[in-house]
Formats: structure tokens, sequence, C-alpha cells
């Protein structure tokens, strides 16, 4: 029998707790000898669940420090609030312990500075846990864009385009750190969920860089009329001041020469979605429709006929990792979960780096507070830092992992 990774899960708020019950506790290859929140009852609540589905009992803790210093616990996932993502992640790297890390921006470069001499020192990663980057439409579209269909890719958007108005409105009932964040940041606070497939297809820290951005976000309107529609016109809330902008639209400069928008839209209705976009010499794809279209088609064509015509891509182009997981399907989110889980799971267990590095994790993160600082300045541009120091430009050669996302399809 496999030897399991012994993993600490710290926070077990509502996304915490899905993730320990529907994908960590379902995996062959993975052993929970932790759970920690910094909530009680949360904290039991984790107990609980790894009780019932292994017979065994687990250290149960507040603090997260308990979880690190463990001589049980060989790995740590971080399903935190925001704020405390990174703090968490240099104390595990500093005790030797990989670190798999939900996704969320960060509040200063200051701290992502930290997070990489923490692993240049260390010689311990920090993977982003950002399952976008394993949506079976990404990927196919990241394998399309390696074997050269669209030609040179010269632009790509996305977002994170997601109704979270009930979920921020009642952040103070259910603890949910959003609520706080919406009331005191303005900024570009989810840059991930498509970023980190753009940066995929456009090469990030591996041949190519993010330069510089431009955010500005416009005025705040649909959070606080929700609140006093659902809430009561006299509840404190609907008369607090609400800092994020209903839209905040993020134009980054790579040093490639493409460009890249990001918008974020979180608190007026509309229905999901990550609205990835693909544009390059030959052809393009678009998220919103499921199409691609290639030069020389009749451009008369109506969109009507174009909608879904993506889906037989897959069977030309369907990435190695879906062809493979598509036998056994587990997991919550279509998939994407299990699968980034289990990329952290396999670096830690086969020690390599994981597909998602320290340097990405950072490069990603920095869009919140840099947004935040632009938008302060009336969307001025803010210079993006280099956390590679130069070593993005070779990267290409550089055999991290032989299993990366990166190298699948190339």
């Amino acid at each position: 029998m496999n030897k399991k990774v012994k993993l600490g899960v710290i926070g077990l708020g509502c996304r915490g707790h899905g993730i320990l019950d529907g994908t960590l506790l379902k995996m062959e290859n993975v052993e929970i000898t932790g759970v920690c929140d910094l909530y009680q009852d949360r904290a039991d609540e984790g107990f609980r669940l790894v009780k019932q589905a292994t017979g065994k009992s687990v250290l149960c803790s507040t603090d997260y420090k308990d979880i690190i210093a463990s001589n049980d616990v060989e790995a740590v996932i971080v399903m935190t609030a925001w704020e405390s993502h990174i703090e968490i992640a240099i104390t595990a790297m500093k005790a030797g312990k990989p670190i798999g890390m939900e996704v969320g921006g960060a509040y200063s470069i200051e701290d992502c500075n930290n997070l990489i001499k923490a692993y240049e020192e260390t010689g311990i990663h920090c993977m982003m846990l950002e399952n976008c980057c394993y949506g079976r439409r990404e990927l196919m579209v990241l394998n399309m864009a390696r074997l050269g269909v669209f030609g040179e890719i010269v632009h790509c958007s996305g977002g994170y385009l997601h109704d979270l108005r009930e979920e921020i409105a009642n952040g103070d009932i259910n603890r949910h750190y959003r609520q706080r964040n919406y009331l005191n940041r303005n900024c570009e606070n989810y840059p991930t969920h498509e970023l980190g497939p753009i940066a995929q297809v456009l090469n990030i820290n591996r041949g190519n860089r993010m330069l510089s951005l431009t955010s500005v976000a416009s005025c705040a309107r649909g959070l606080h009329e929700y609140i006093a529609n659902h809430r009561g016109a006299d509840n404190p809330l609907a008369k607090a001041n609400v800092a994020q902008g209903d839209i905040v639209t993020t134009i980054i400069k790579c040093a490639g020469g493409q460009t890249i928008v990001l918008t974020l839209d979180t608190t007026l209705p509309r229905i999901y979605s990550r609205g990835f976009t693909v544009r390059g010499t030959k052809g393009m794809y678009c998220e919103d429709g499921h199409y691609v279209h290639f030069d020389g088609e009749n451009e008369f064509d109506s969109l009507t006929n174009k909608i879904n015509n993506a889906e037989k891509c897959y069977e030309k182009y369907e990435h190695p990792l879906w062809r493979e997981y598509k036998k056994n399907p587990i997991g919550g989110h279509d998939g994407i979960d299990w699968l980034v889980y289990n990329a952290f799971v396999e670096s830690v267990e086969k020690k390599t780096v994981p597909p998602i590095d320290t340097y990405d994790t950072a490069t990603w993160m920095c869009i919140s507070c840099l947004s935040e600082e632009s938008i302060a300045r009336g969307g001025a541009p803010v210079s993006i830092p280099d956390f590679t120091n130069g070593k993005w430009i070779l990267r290409t050669e550089q055999e991290d992992n032989s299993e990366s996302i990166y190298r699948l399809s190339k």
C-alpha cells in the first residue's frame, strides 16, 4: 500500500468544509491528520467529518500553529480568510511543510515579497489552489494555444462575474470575510479565477511576464440597495459605506506585447460566467457561448450558429488531464477541485515543484493590492514586480515538473 500524504486542514468555513467533505476525504492518497478553524464549532465539525469518514480521531485546534507544529502533519491546506493566507503560508514554509493555499488577493507587495523570500530560503513551495486552471474548457484552450491553433496570442480577457450579493450582505451573520473587505477596500479582490488560466496561455513567468496595470472602479450601488431591500433600510449595514465598486476593470500589459483585461462583477444581478476569451492571429475562443472562430470562416454566420460549436473541439484538443480524469470523475465544481488538489498532493508525494509555484502565486495575488493603488490614483498605471528576479526569461527551458499543466501539451 502506498504511503498517504498527511494533510493538516486550516480553515473550515463554507469552502473549507466543502473541500474537506467533498474532495480531500475522498482522495485515496490523502490522510487528514489535523483540522483547524478560528471558530471552535467549525473545528469540531471538521473533526466530526474526519472521524465519520475514517473512524480516526485527529488533532483539532483553533490555533493554526498547532497544526503546523504537529509531527503528524506533512503538508498544509489553507482555506482561511484572505487576510491570513500569506501569514499562515510563511509559517508553514519555515516549518518545512508545503502549502496548498486557496485563492484570494494580496494586501501588500511586502507580503508577496515575504512569501517569495520564504520559498527562496526554505525551498518549500506555496501552491495557489486555483481550480479554474483545471477547468475542462480552460485546459482545452490551453492545449489549442500550445499547438498554435489560434496563431500568435495577442489578447486575453476574463473575470469573476458572479452575483455574490446574498453572501456578502449576510457576511456578519455567517462569519464570512468578504463583507468586511467590501466595506473597506476598493480593488480587484478576486483576480485569479481567470488570470490563472490566462497566465498559462501567455506563459507568464515562463518566457513572459506582466509589466504594468491600470484599474478603474465604478460607483458602489448594488450591494447597498440589496442590503436595504433584504435586511431593511434601518439595518446598520444599510447605512454603512460600501467601498468596493460594483464593476472593477483592470488592464494589464505583458512583456511579450499582449494585453489582458480582468473584470470583477459581483454586486449586481447577473448570470455566472468567467468570460474567458483568447484572441490570436488565426482565431479566437469565447467562453460566453462556448464558441471558436477561425480565420477564413464565413464572418456573416450568425452567432446563434456558433453557440457551443467549441464542443466539437474536445474530440481533437481535449487536454490529457481531462482525458484521464473523465475515466473516473470525482469531486465538486465539475472536477476542478479534485484536479487541483490532486496536483498539489502529487507534488508533495513526489517532492516535485507544483505546477502553480510560489512565483505564480505571488504574481497572481499582487494584482489585488496593485489595482487598489491604481484605483485610488484615478486609474494611474502601476508597475507589476518581477518576483522571479529575471528568472522568467529562461524558465521556458526549465524542467520544473514533468507533469506540470504547462508542459503536458508541448
